[in-house]
């Protein structure tokens, strides 16, 4: 079958890369339902406004009732938690999806140190229930989303799949840890083809406003100090949003290869379905030069508050995508300079700021 053709479920579709991967799909073709439960970790006007521009209106949103595009007309929307076993599993029933894509989950490394149940409950619950729903329906692929997160402290770089990631340092980083774990467990006893992508710091128009970026723009702009953290000593493999939607949709169309079952017992497969793959720029930019080309896009230098580590956080992150190149013969190559630009225009036209910024 076509992959253009296929139906496709992407969960967190109110959600930074959930919103940019609906949006692709649907621009090829592929028939998408979304499902968002728009809870209010961050300003939920930014949700949805993102639905918006999808083609779905706030005003018909209600609980567990498609809501129809009035753009795209093979997108609908429905408004769930994964938490929700029931409503989950009937809408797997009614729909039959081809493929599903899960990037709904509860983001933040910081926030899970304060709300530890909230992580578990999306994070986990769901995590199962989108298992079990797809495990009983037949899914051809699922795609979920992991984090560069789970590599904790590790001091190796650049950063491979083949590296421990038994010691994670954040609850968000087990969570995600855990997915790959039970994403595993169900390629090898069922068969489900399964791919986990670890993302590393994306970025980029229409991000989400406790990310880096977004502080750092809204500080200046509005003659604000920004925080930085390790007194400036970080470096991270900052991945442009676009180069992460491009990877996720290679890696739909390729599930992992099973064999057939010499026996009855689906357990008995010689080769599990199951992949994990590093997604980043593997190009890691320091922190401080990421802030010199908001300030040169912005053309406005930042006043800097220079700061302790905080709690879960790591000094660096940088993604060897060896394995991504290999089987799917892609790799992510936007630039700082460029996606920077790009939120910044965004930015500035979402917002409608008009004032000179100098």
């Amino acid at each position: 079958m076509n992959p253009k053709k296929q139906k496709i479920l992407v969960t967190g579709t109110a959600g930074f890369i959930g919103f940019h991967l609906a949006r692709k799909l649907l621009e090829r073709g592929n028939e998408v339902v979304g499902i968002d439960n728009i809870n209010d970790y961050y300003d939920v006007n930014l949700k949805y406004a993102r639905l918006a521009e999808t083609g779905i209106s706030r005003d018909a949103e209600q609980w567990h009732k498609h809501m129809q595009s009035t753009k795209y007309p093979n997108y609908s929307f429905v408004r769930m938690n994964l938490e929700d076993r029931e409503p989950l599993m009937e809408l797997f029933e009614k729909e039959k999806f081809d493929k599903v894509c899960n990037l709904a989950a509860q983001a933040g490394v910081r926030y899970s140190i304060e709300n530890p149940y909230t992580y578990i409950n999306s994070n986990i619950v769901g995590f199962l229930n989108i298992l079990e729903a797809c495990r009983h329906n037949h899914i051809r692929h699922l795609v979920y989303a992991s984090s560069s997160s789970v590599y904790g402290n590790n001091k190796k770089m650049p950063l491979s799949t083949s590296d421990n990631v038994d010691h994670p340092i954040s609850l968000y980083a087990a969570t995600k840890k855990s997915n790959e774990l039970m994403a595993h467990t169900y390629s090898h006893l069922f068969g489900l083809p399964t791919t986990g992508l670890r993302f590393f710091t994306v970025y980029g128009p229409w991000g989400r406003p406790d990310m880096a970026l977004f502080l750092f723009t809204k500080a200046i702009l509005e003659n604000k100090p920004i925080k930085i953290f390790n007194y400036g000593n970080m470096v991270r493999d900052f991945t442009y949003v676009d180069d992460i939607v491009e990877g996720i949709i290679r890696v739909l169309d390729r599930p992992p290869e099973k064999e057939e079952a010499a026996g009855s017992n689906p357990s008995e497969n010689k080769k599990t379905p199951y992949s994990v793959y590093n997604i980043g720029n593997s190009s890691p930019v320091h922190l401080m030069d990421y802030i010199h080309a908001i300030e040169t896009c912005l053309e406005k230098e930042a006043e800097k508050e220079l700061l302790p580590m905080q709690a879960g956080d790591v000094p660096r992150t940088e993604a060897d995508v060896s394995d991504l190149v290999r089987d799917i013969g892609y790799k992510p190559s936007t630039t700082v300079e460029e996606g920077i630009e790009r939120f910044v225009e965004w930015y500035i036209k979402y917002y409608k700021i008009t004032a000179k910024l100098k």
